[in-house]
């Protein structure tokens, strides 16, 4: 009687006694997810997937276990997500909301051990990683989802039909923006240090970055984003939400050029604004060579580019092709402004031809159950992650990389 029913139907599977279950389903068609980083973004990703069996809880900071505690009270916690994958036996898929320096090492040690993998974007914090991810999920064959969530919305999807409809020709130029970064960058270390809190575990938190002490409010719990060591600056942290629907309609793959133009280097973070240029090759099915600018911390794209469209200051895109333009004001909405107004009067958006998604937690869920694929896995994911983070070696550079 000791005999848990999961034991039983696996074991009556192997002697071909009862049909399989699904790879990752529980008997009771629950996943056991354990979420590594439950503050910030994690708090989020943890209620994405809060309709599942939640076994396991980690953190470094031992407040923000303690909140995710209270909504999961079943759930085990840990401070380091190594022992938790190690003790925990009966965990099946992992999400991962760490700092862009850990996602690689948490997600590549749950893949190693056959669990399914959400990651948050971008994918990794080195082009390495994201190679080495995606190669990592397809040979142990589990189902991966970069965390953009907008590429399962519907407004997505219509911004993504739209450009592969031919509405404005040929498209030759991409322009994107993001008003971040919204915490210090082009700033120096401080040559201050703090007390590290007592409910924060530093020497987990800086994981496999070099060492250095803890300063209060400078790189956690949110301002590490700037910082090389930790976070990827303002193009790491948005490109993968805003260059999505190109990467996605106009099939970008690499690009042949990257040059980020910024204000003047200093050693350890990312610029306090930046303008991106890179160019991309010709790839074929009427898809020409194409200049994609990327603008962040206030800069926009010229006023003859916009043609006197007041552009939202938080985020957007505009597409330019040999009939016309495409302005992008909100890409998870599908609402957009197709320009020249009078060549266009009348128009009828194409019809859908893009699955609709159920959302990006779920649909990630359901492909771990057998039941369809995720819409941005790391094979996927990582050339996207790859894209901008061209953009940040090439600052780190100063000066232009052929790719």
């Amino acid at each position: 009687m000791s005999v848990s029913r999961r034991r039983f139907l696996q074991g009556a599977a192997a002697a071909g006694l009862v049909p399989c279950l699904p790879a990752s389903a529980s008997p009771n068609n629950k996943l056991n997810i354990a979420v590594i980083g439950v503050g910030g973004r994690g708090a989020q990703n943890l209620k994405g997937v809060s309709g599942e069996n939640i076994v396991a809880l980690c953190d470094v900071d031992a407040n923000n276990l303690g909140k995710a505690l209270e909504l999961h009270p079943k759930a085990t916690t840990h401070a380091d997500f190594r022992r938790m994958l190690e003790e925990r036996k009966d965990i099946e898929a992992v999400v991962v909301s760490t700092a862009d320096h850990v996602h690689a090492p948490a997600a590549m040690m749950a893949m190693r051990m056959g669990k399914h993998v959400y990651c948050e974007k971008p994918l990794s914090h080195s082009i390495h990683e994201a190679r080495a991810l995606a190669e990592a999920a397809a040979k142990y064959k589990v189902m991966t989802q970069m965390g953009n969530q907008g590429h399962a919305s519907d407004g997505r999807r219509i911004t993504v039909e739209l450009l592969r409809s031919g509405a404005i020709g040929p498209i030759t130029e991409v322009h994107a923006w993001a008003m971040n970064p919204t915490w210090p960058q082009g700033v120096l270390r401080p040559e201050r240090t703090s007390p590290v809190p007592a409910h924060l575990n530093w020497d987990l938190w800086l994981g496999p970055a070099p060492e250095r002490p803890y300063v209060e409010k400078v790189y956690h719990p949110f301002n590490w984003r700037g910082w090389w060591d930790f976070g990827n600056g303002a193009l790491g942290d948005m490109g993968c939400h805003i260059l999505d629907s190109a990467y996605w309609g106009l099939k970008l793959g690499a690009p042949s050029t990257v040059e980020m133009l910024g204000e003047p280097r200093v050693p350890e973070t990312g610029p306090k604004s930046s303008v991106v240029k890179m160019t991309f090759p010709a790839r074929g099915e009427g898809l020409p060579a194409l200049n994609l600018t990327w603008y962040d911390g206030g800069n926009l794209p010229p006023e003859d580019v916009a043609d006197g469209v007041k552009l939202p200051t938080g985020r957007g895109a505009i597409f330019v092709g040999s009939k016309g333009k495409i302005v992008v004001l909100n890409d998870d909405k599908g609402e957009y402004k197709l320009l020249p107004e009078k060549d266009f009067a009348g128009f009828a958006p194409p019809a859908p031809s893009i699955p609709r998604s159920p959302g990006h937690h779920e649909e990630w869920i359901r492909a771990c159950k057998g039941d369809g694929v995720p819409g941005s896995p790391f094979g996927y994911g990582a050339g996207l992650t790859e894209i901008v983070l061209l953009g940040t070696v090439a600052y780190r550079l100063g000066r232009k990389i052929e790719w």
